[in-house]
């Protein structure tokens, strides 16, 4: 009998020689032993005991994941499987020890099939992991996660993402490429829609919220997933927000914003990370070794598994750093890819690239350890059914209080713009011309990147304001991207016979996610027409945004009277906006990301450097930092966000006036509601170090307090910040804090005065 403990095959003598100087100069590493040290005292023993057994062909399918053959929904569409294969012949597959898993299927009736088959017909009947997009929900579907941040609630976060769970993992999933926890900078950038928007902190607390969310208190439940922090890293800093382009940033730029928000996922014990598309500094993260192995492993001492995007090692040879699939696959595992996604390059080349020398035994074996780990931290091998009970998942579908969530999340996740002349909200008894592309339908309600979801079991606009008992008449206008012959003239006769008229624009839900770069962020051409003719029927107007992204709003968008954004808020998204449109609930979202003035002012971000010529308050002047015609700002900014009542932020309070190192100092405001509405006003801290080695933004969030009140009252709020809060990457690209005079702002925006104050570091 052939022993399975070594590779098919001979090792040529040339191979083994290459062999074992690279496994020597592999494994020599003090760090790279620390690093195996602690991952080893969280693995049971048995999967060593089950490597030894395991060919190198078996170890190869251990670290390939493929997409379903029997997709779910809109899997396929999304992720196709490829051609040729049926899931009969992936079923065999999965028998033969050639892939470890599926993602994106359909349902628990698949897994079944395949999970029975593998246990019961396999040599070694190791488990199948199977995973899923679940982004913003499984079937019950909450808002596009950027939505979801303008919340400002990181709990609410925790909140849907384990309902997510709850659905999907009762639907035999055990794994989410989930949360994508990228900062995006540029909203020409299509996937902005997937993250927390542009800031640093925002991002990392609702990075270890999803975490938190999805995964549970108990990864062997069988209403938690395995989390996957994306895309790692730097792939919204992609030139010109053009998907999958080149990114070329400093190390201190990783590790001050785009690094962050993944240490905060690890933190809160997120179980994979998946490397991104982009390259780094000329260097494809799939084939960084720096990145996924020396910052990552050695530095960070992450133990999780890291897996590839769809094709991302394959892709390494378009990006002309590997010759072909073998050579990809060798760079991919070797720089720190664990398992590889859809090319099946490492089930075809790893045994070869064994054999020869070129690829350790050792490092396939690690990846494989971090693999079988991964399905024992599940719960697989212990029960490989625990999430796949078909009748389980219709009892989870859609339960009522998932839905009250929904709605919940959803109403929090509406930011109002603008409300001149106190619009809003609207009284029941207003007749409402509903016009634009958005109003009524079974499309653009849940938003985009949704394997499981259905626009026809959600609430459109229309229902929703009906339901809460207003009177609506429904007129299209144009398409989204396309006039209507007589569609204008049509909602301008619509418009003129209502007393107020709710005007639908924006986008698409497919006009933002993956491969949805936009070169122009404005409302299209056919919607801002059919906004400048109702505008001039004199009516007033209340524009409701679908978008996926910031937007740039033309004048004839900007000159309605009210202006709210309303994202893509899920499966309850008419009642919730008619909640807010009608003051059933005050609007108390802020943004997440900056609206510019043009889309030529992308990227931009409110934590922006001065220069060194840096325009004043006031009128433009020549020769300082601002486009022709336009300030170096936002027309909304970060932060920015109205509600129904009147908040004023008095009686700044600090408790020192210098702050040593590990000190903290208490900052307190007064906020009091002035107005006739119950609002939750978002307080935001924020700081500027004025002199240090390295240029600081102009403002820093430090923290946000999301505070109730009721018409008349008024509360006292108390920030703590500590010396250490005031950490930056300095010159050696390492934290330091530095002596010096810092402004203290409590505003409700990032452009915002609020209130200041100062403090003094002090060494």
């Amino acid at each position: 009998m052939r022993d399975n403990r070594v590779p098919q095959g001979r090792i040529s003598r040339r191979g083994a020689l290459i062999g074992m100087a690279l496994s020597s100069a592999w494994l020599a590493s003090p760090a790279r032993a620390l690093t195996n040290a602690a991952e080893r005292t969280a693995i049971p023993g048995f999967i060593d005991d089950l490597i030894a057994r395991m060919t190198i062909e078996e170890k190869a399918g251990q670290l390939t994941l493929m997409a379903s053959a029997w997709g779910g929904s809109s899997a396929t569409a999304l992720n196709p499987p490829g051609t040729g294969s049926s899931f009969t012949s992936q079923i065999n597959d999965a028998v033969a020890g050639k892939l470890t898993g599926v993602f994106n299927g359909n349902g628990a009736g698949m897994a079944l099939q395949m999970q029975t088959a593998v246990m019961a017909r396999s040599r070694l009947k190791i488990p199948l992991i199977f995973a899923a997009d679940i982004i913003h929900g499984h079937r019950t579907i909450f808002p596009i996660p950027m939505g979801e941040a303008a919340s400002f609630e990181p709990d609410l976060a925790t909140r849907t993402a384990r309902v997510a769970a709850f659905e999907a993992a009762g639907s035999g999933i055990d794994w989410t490429f989930a949360p994508m926890v990228d900062i995006a900078r540029d909203q020409r950038w299509g996937r902005t829609m997937e993250g927390a928007g542009e800031d640093v902190l925002l991002g990392r607390l609702f990075a270890a919220a999803r975490v938190r969310g999805f995964q549970g208190h108990d990864l062997t439940a069988d209403d938690a997933m395995m989390a996957c922090a994306k895309h790692f890293a730097a792939y919204g800093a992609a030139e010109a927000g053009l998907d999958y382009s080149t990114v070329d940033v400093s190390e201190r730029t990783l590790r001050e914003v785009y690094f962050p928000p993944f240490q905060a996922a690890f933190d809160a014990g997120c179980g994979s990370t998946m490397a991104s598309f982009n390259e780094i500094s000329g260097v494809p993260a799939t084939a960084n070794h720096w990145l996924l192995t020396d910052v990552l492993r050695d530095e960070w001492h992450y133990a999780g598994l890291v897996v590839s995007d769809y094709t991302g090692d394959e892709e390494l040879i378009a990006h002309g750093v590997a010759a072909d699939g073998r050579d990809a696959a060798r760079l991919a595992i070797m720089a720190g890819v664990d398992m590889s996604m859809q090319s099946n390059l490492y089930f075809l080349h790893l045994p070869g690239l064994v054999r020869d020398g070129l690829v350790p035994l050792a490092r396939v074996d690690q990846a494989v350890r971090r693999v079988l780990a991964t399905k024992a931290m599940l719960g697989l091998f212990d029960n490989p059914f625990r999430r796949i009970d078909p009748a389980r998942e219709t009892r989870r579908s859609l339960l009522p209080a998932s839905r009250a969530l929904a709605r919940e999340a959803a109403t929090k996740s509406i930011v109002l713009l603008k409300n001149d002349g106190a619009l809003l909200p609207l009284n029941k008894s207003a007749n409402i011309a509903l016009i634009g592309p958005f109003g009524s339908g079974p499309h653009d309600i849940i938003g985009g990147w949704n394997v499981y979801g259905d626009d026809r079991l959600a609430v459109d606009l229309a229902t929703g304001l009906r339901q809460a008992g207003g009177s609506v008449t429904v007129v299209r206008g144009c398409d989204v991207e396309a006039a209507i012959v007589g569609g204008i003239e049509q909602a301008v006769a619509a418009a003129r016979a209502a007393d107020v008229v709710i005007l639908t624009l924006g986008e698409s839900q497919d006009m933002s996610g993956e491969a949805q770069a936009r070169a122009e962020i404005g409302v299209p051409a056919a919607q801002l027409a059919l906004a400048e003719a109702i505008n001039a029927t004199g009516k007033p107007v209340v524009v409701l945004l679908s978008n996926g992204r910031g937007l740039a709003l033309q004048d004839g968008v900007r000159a309605a009277p009210a202006i709210m954004v309303t994202w893509f808020l899920g499966t309850e998204g008419g009642n919730a906006i008619a909640d807010v449109i009608y003051g059933a609930v005050s609007p108390s979202g802020r943004l997440p990301v900056s609206f510019p003035y043009a889309t030529g002012q992308e990227p931009y971000h409110y934590d922006h450097k001065a220069t060194g010529r840096p325009q004043p308050d006031g009128a433009l002047q020549p020769y300082k930092a601002h486009y022709r015609g336009l300030p170096d700002m936002a027309l909304f900014p970060f932060g920015h966000g109205l509600t129904y009542g009147d908040v004023r932020y008095t009686d700044l309070h600090i408790t020192a006036t210098t702050l040593a190192p590990g000190a903290s100092v208490t900052i307190a405001i007064t906020l009091t509601n002035h107005g006739k509405h119950a609002v939750a006003e978002v307080a935001q801290l924020y700081t500027r170090t004025r002199t240090a080695s390295i240029s600081r933004p102009v403002r820093e969030l430090r923290g946000f307090q999301k505070v109730p009140l009721s018409p008349g009252e008024a509360r006292t709020v108390h920030f703590t910040l500590a010396q250490a809060d005031m950490r930056f990457i300095g010159l050696r690209n390492t934290p330091v804090v530095e002596p010096g005079l810092v402004d203290v702002w409590v505003a409700p925006s990032a452009q915002a005065e609020g209130l200041r104050g100062q403090i003094t570091l002090t060494a």
